[in-house]
């Protein structure tokens, strides 16, 4: 774990305009810099970095943080990874606890694996354009296929010799440990390169790093198998990786979708065309943490197919999956004996978009239609088709859709529309049963509704005509907002915004609301600003001091921390011709405390009038409860209700409002 001390240095470092220059072009505008958004796609720029608070906002997505978090979303890094990445950046020596010698080991195992790899990288790179065999053998495949000089480099290809311990001689002779080489998967445990004579392809992590490598056997002669990729190891799990996805990642969010292919040389031959967002899943069933990465930028997914109906129909068997996460999936199906290497160099860039956006088609009708064509007249195998169908609908989690899905169905296989959906509804709920058996409660509680993947939007009353599915008896429905609500944010802007600025009175803002308020914070009813405002209490008894911005858009809660960020966010900035033409610089208004101090009052007393008039309410509905014959609890609850309300009468006075009842 890494010590609070290097973290708090981390912080204090990192610049968000440098973090994010990196990645992004900007420009000043004003106090602050503006640029295209990296997390969508984007004409008008709407994404701002503010140096002086060491923030980014979009305001077109709404993605907002500060540089740790930026390098998190945008680069797909855990915490502690992007830690390390800023502390890297700034040279900051990391402290870390826990068993310091065993920590240390394992991390220097990791680093190790991967320079394993990169130096493997390397020298299969180099024999590819420096060896005779790899010029007349590897890099000829690659020119035969059409791939370009820099797109061959881009992508880092490689050729492993023939000999069978070309390269684990080498590592040895560069002092490599044969033990690591095993560990990575390039050795076996003889001493024999794992991969020999074919065309390599690096395979990258989201950061860019290499974790393994897919090998092509170029002689046909040969049993074995055409491709060969690194085995499993500890940095390298393949239903955990999409091949091109670190080239891909950035493209995947501006175009807001990812094109799935099979192979490595469709990847890279549409990345040569200028179609950036594609990734492969190297010939295996997609999993769910393949569909995970995806879901990271984008809720779309087309898959491309070669034109071999035999193959698309085993395929589609497992996008159910997909589907359960709740990506919207399109299918394209290329012409017959095409693949989206071969269609794309036979037809040009241009006839090929083109072909994409004309034949991409919705998952579910695809697969009807497809599957339609061989039940014609064969009632048996319409009704297996139907299963089939309803099954793949009863696994998305939106029942809208299920709904709309439902009913196109219905026309397109000629179905009472009732029938299909009481069938999805009986698969719904055995698929509800199934999750909640699953989960073994324990004895002393209820057990859980749902599993993962299975989120509310399953239990669905309304849906089907005298079927229901199940519905959570332990599930809220969503409360509309409070009135108070707006007075509660009220509160937590002031803090935020003014928190460290001093009062006349050797006061901080946050001292003073603090204080006035301490009694009223447990009114508050919306959870987030109850957990802001009690966070900051806390760390203010401590330190007797307020938080800094810096501290709140770096806290250790995400919903802390978003809500600074975009409490201190705002897409307006004050004119400039308050300097051009009226020579009046906002900064050096004279009476700044006062605006402070006014503002503080005024949120506070509003936030004390609507919860004193809530009270009153309280009150009179009591009074109205209590019999006639009990006097002394009636005049006790009217001298409470006449308090209340000379209470009430004083604060709309001050705050200059008017209150009848």
């Amino acid at each position: 774990m890494i010590l609070q001390k290097s973290v708090q240095e981390i912080i204090e470092t990192a610049k968000i305009e440098d973090v994010v220059s990196d990645f992004v072009s900007l420009k000043r505008r004003g106090v602050n810099m503006i640029g295209n958004c990296p997390f969508h796609n984007e004409k008008t720029p709407s994404f701002t970095v503010s140096p002086q608070k060491n923030i980014y906002k979009c305001f077109g997505c709404g993605e907002a943080g500060n540089p740790v978090s930026f390098v998190m979303e945008h680069e797909g890094f855990s915490y502690p990874e992007a830690l390390r990445y800023l502390a890297k950046k700034y040279g900051i020596q990391l402290e870390e606890t826990g068993n310091r010698e065993e920590h240390q080991r394992e991390r220097q195992l990791m680093d190790s694996l991967f320079i394993v790899n990169e130096f493997a990288r390397e020298y299969y790179h180099d024999q590819l354009f420096g060896t005779d065999m790899g010029k007349s053998i590897g890099l000829s495949y690659f020119k035969e296929r059409g791939f370009r000089e820099e797109i061959i480099k881009k992508f880092e290809l490689g050729y492993a010799p023939q000999k069978g311990d070309s390269f684990t001689l080498h590592a040895v002779q560069k002092n490599y440990n044969v033990s690591l080489l095993q560990k990575v998967g390039l050795s076996n445990r003889y001493g024999k390169d794992f991969f020999r004579g074919r065309v390599m392809f690096p395979i990258r992590n989201l950061s860019g790093k290499v974790i393994g490598f897919g090998g092509r056997i170029l002689d046909s002669r040969k049993k074995t198998a055409k491709y060969l990729n690194t085995p499993e190891t500890e940095i390298y799990n393949k239903s955990k990786v999409l091949f091109g996805i670190h080239f891909a990642k950035k493209a995947i969010r501006q175009q807001d979708d990812c094109i799935l292919v099979e192979g490595y040389t469709d990847v890279i031959s549409l990345h040569q065309s200028g179609i950036e967002n594609v990734v492969a899943s190297s010939g295996t069933s997609l999993t769910q943490g393949q569909i995970q990465l995806v879901k990271r930028y984008t809720k779309n997914m087309t898959i491309l197919y070669d034109g071999d109906a035999a193959g698309v129909k085993a395929a589609l068997r497992g996008l159910d999956l997909v589907l359960e996460q709740g990506l919207n999936v399109q299918v394209v199906l290329l012409p017959e004996k095409e693949d989206p290497d071969s269609y794309i160099k036979k037809v040009g860039i241009t006839a090929f978009k083109e072909y994409l956006s004309k034949e991409a088609q919705d998952f579910i009708l695809f697969k009807t239609n497809l599957i339609l064509k061989e039940t014609k007249n064969n009632p048996v195998k319409k009704a297996e088709l139907i299963k089939d169908i309803v099954g793949s609908i009863a696994r998305i989690p939106d029942p809208i859709k299920r709904s709309v899905y439902i009913r196109e169905c219905s026309g397109l296989m000629d179905m009472n529309e009732t029938v299909l959906i009481n069938e999805t509804n009986k698969i719904v709920h055995g698929l509800v049963t199934k999750s909640v058996l699953k989960s073994a409660p324990q004895p002393d509680r209820p057990p859980p509704m749902m599993e993962e993947g299975f989120p509310p939007e399953f239990y669905d009353p309304s849906m089907g005509q005298g079927t229901q599915m199940p519905v959570n008896p332990t599930q809220k429905k969503p409360t509309p907002a409070k009135n108070d609500e707006f007075q509660e944010k009220d509160i937590i802007r002031i803090l935020i915004e003014h928190g460290e600025e001093d009062l006349d009175d050797d006061q901080t803002v946050a001292e003073c609301v603090l204080t006035d308020m301490q009694e009223l914070i447990e009114d508050f009813e919306n959870k987030l600003y109850y957990k802001f405002i009690k966070t900051y209490h806390t760390a203010f008894a401590l330190n007797n001091k307020p938080l800094t911005n810096s501290q709140l858009s770096n806290h250790e809660d995400p919903e802390i921390q978003k809500l600074t960020v975009d409490m201190l966010s705002s897409p307006y900035g004050y004119s400039h011709n308050w300097v051009d033409r009226y020579e009046k610089p906002l900064e050096s208004r004279e009476n700044l405390k006062v605006y402070f101090k006014k503002d503080m009052l005024s949120s506070i007393n509003r936030f004390k009038l609507k919860k004193i008039i809530a009270m009153c309410e309280k009150n009179q509905a009591r009074l109205k409860g209590i019999p006639p014959n009990n006097f002394e609890e009636m005049m006790r609850i009217l001298k409470v209700q006449q308090k209340l309300t000379q209470l009430r009468d004083k604060l709309a006075e001050l705050l200059n409002t008017v209150v009848l009842k």
